[in-house]
């Protein structure tokens, strides 16, 4: 479900708290605050859609040869002995 977010009305007319509620996407907009009771309205934002961490550049930074090339050791656990060795 989809997280809007909405600003209360406060009596002066100015912005209050904001806070974001998870909604259908046929829901009707909030008028009041579900705690408080204040009048609100939504904040119309651009979507937050992250691109960082997406799995082809996952396989990208996480790439042996690349680690390597950085400067880091890989090591790696024997499940048996305990010890670690280098990879």
């Amino acid at each position: 479900m989809p997280v809007y977010r909405y600003v209360t009305i406060e009596p002066d007319g100015s912005d209050g708290e904001i806070f974001e509620v998870e909604q259908g996407v046929n829901s009707p907009s909030l008028k009041l605050h579900p705690e408080s009771g204040k009048n609100v309205r939504r904040i119309y934002d651009s979507p937050n859609i992250n691109t960082n961490y997406t799995p082809g550049k996952e396989k990208l930074l996480s790439d042996m040869a690349r680690i390597k090339k950085a400067g880091f050791r890989v090591i790696e656990k024997d499940r048996i002995s305990g010890k670690y060795f280098e990879k």
